[in-house]
């Protein structure tokens, strides 16, 4: 992609009415666009890294046998009525002209359940697992932090069928490894605890994941024997102590949730009547289990942690491009090389953005580090004058060179 041609440009202001820092680094790197408190437009690079945290998650619950469908955002009233939901604060509701109620999906069990009752019937359908990456909606009343809380969001949730508790657990566990890899591979695992939290209507406790930071709207206590975490709001119900190892010497942390599971036993199943047959013909209620993970959450997050005075520091596994080529001056002999690299580079699907714009050295230069690209390669008359590029990568202050011969293949070592 050439800079010159791409939509959504970088600025130097800082949005007055934004005080977080990932909507500050997002917004004046041309990534999204606030359309109004809550909600926002993903321009093509923001869409980029959004698409590929969406890829990760999606290899990852496919791996555990999660199987991916598309649910409707529109949603009947007469189902959230059945599960004694409608009238709940979060749910965002439409009227048509003539008169009919519905709601807006900010999650996804009056769905799933009465779908998952049309097919599955029998103790030999399974288990399963559904699941879906779509907008969801929530009536925050003060929307905040950026794309981390927002009244308009993308999530992941999975939802999981069983007809016993063993392979609730079982799948339960599977799910809890997948996050992690999922969290490795967005380069955030080393910050991001399993937190013990309140279970709600489902059962004593559910599972968040939160991952470290100031900018966090959790409070956390880290067990560091167990590398486990309790949320705040039952951490009195817990005597201060770990649930794993009793120790009472937990170190308070300020965190972002970054992912939850619950596991909700009956509580849906026994509002749609959703019943198996099991190998003696006698009806069982289905046992369910919930797993949500927000994309967009999970990209402001890397934001919040990756970053300098300079901008954002994006994961290789994320970054927008692979390779943000930067070409200084508008020497025809430098021009017409760069032109090179760039179709080189595009040749072998390496995903590349080329700052062909007619701006000067320093304008590149602080545009490249705003968007945080995770490999840099520059270009100049100084540079080709000694048959060979500068490369920097975002997260290192030096920079090495490489020649011309062989640059697509050192590139590729790099990326």
């Amino acid at each position: 992609m050439k800079q010159s041609k791409l939509f959504g440009k970088t600025t130097k202001e800082i949005p007055k009415d934004e005080t977080s820092l990932n909507a500050q680094y997002l917004i004046r790197g041309g990534f999204i666009d606030k359309s109004m408190a809550g909600v926002y437009t993903y321009l093509p690079l923001g869409k980029r890294v959004i698409s590929k945290i969406e890829n990760i998650i999606r290899e990852e619950m496919d791996a555990i046998g999660g199987q991916e469908i598309l649910m409707p955002a529109l949603q009947k009233k007469e189902d959230w009525q059945i599960t004694g939901r409608w009238d709940i604060d979060v749910m965002m509701k439409v009227k048509t002209y003539f008169d009919k109620e519905y709601g807006l999906g900010w999650t996804h069990e009056e769905v799933v359940t009465p779908l998952a009752k049309k097919y599955a019937r029998s103790y030999k359908d399974f288990p399963f697992s559904l699941y879906q990456i779509q907008t969801k909606f929530r009536s925050e009343k003060r929307a905040k932090s950026g794309i981390l809380r927002g009244r308009e969001f993308s999530m992941k949730d999975l939802y999981s069928f069983h007809i016993n508790e063993k392979g609730l657990d079982k799948f339960y566990e599977q799910s809890k490894g997948a996050y992690f890899k999922i969290f490795d591979r967005v380069g955030i695992k080393d910050k991001t605890y399993l937190t013990f939290a309140s279970g709600g209507d489902f059962s004593k406790y559910s599972h968040e994941f939160q991952t470290l930071t100031s900018a966090g709207e959790d409070t956390i206590y880290i067990c560091d024997k167990c590398h486990i975490a309790v949320n705040q709001e039952i951490i009195e119900d817990l005597k201060n102590s770990c649930p794993e190892c009793g120790n009472k010497n937990l170190k308070e942390e300020k965190a972002i949730e970054t992912g939850n599971i619950f596991k909700l036993m009956t509580r849906f199943s026994e509002a749609f009547n959703f019943k198996f047959l099991d190998e003696h013909g006698k009806e069982n209620v289905v046992l369910m289990g919930c797993y949500g993970m927000g994309p967009s959450r999970l990209m402001g997050t890397i934001v919040e942690l990756s970053n300098d005075e300079n901008g954002i520091i994006w994961p290789k596994s994320v970054a927008p491009y692979q390779v943000h080529l930067v070409c200084l001056g508008d020497d025809k002999t430098v021009t017409n090389e760069a032109e090179k690299i760039y179709d080189s580079l595009q040749k072998e699907k390496i995903e590349v953005l080329y700052d062909d714009r007619n701006e000067s050295a320093g304008v590149k230069f602080k545009d490249s580090d705003l968007i945080g690209i995770s490999l840099r390669v520059v270009i100049s008359q100084r540079t080709l004058g000694n048959d060979n590029v500068e490369i920097k990568e975002r997260s290192k202050k030096e920079a090495e060179f490489a020649s011309l011969d062989g640059l697509v293949e050192y590139i590729k070592d790099k990326i």
